[in-house]
């Protein structure tokens, strides 16, 4: 396994120096970003700190501005949306667990 796979995600590791040459903008683009509400990132002693999952976020709002038209307030409302849909998807796979664990426990119907 190599040093990227092991890093986190959500591990903030980029300056914003190195995150904005990632994803190929200027530094104020991604300080804009954090103003309109649709990135933050990590803070350490008044420096910004990216993560792999911050990079990848930039490039979904760069889709939606460059190649679906979408303003910056409709791209916060898309992924926001989005993030929720993630979420019920998960939700909703938890309890298909737990409701598969619990018919898994039950004794069967008496039979009369």
């Amino acid at each position: 396994m190599n040093d990227e796979q092991m890093m986190d995600a959500d591990e903030p590791v980029y300056v914003i120096s190195i995150a904005a040459r990632i994803v190929g903008v200027h530094q104020q683009t991604l300080r804009m970003y954090e103003r309109q509400g649709l990135l933050t990132p990590w803070r350490k002693a008044n420096r910004r700190l990216y993560s792999r999952r911050d990079i990848e976020r930039v490039r979904q709002i760069q889709r939606l501005v460059a190649d679906l038209g979408v303003n910056l307030a409709g791209a916060e409302v898309i992924l926001r949306m989005s993030e929720r849909l993630q979420e019920a998807e998960a939700e909703n796979a938890r309890l298909r667990d737990e409701v598969g664990r619990l018919r898994g426990r039950q004794l069967p119907a008496a039979r009369e």
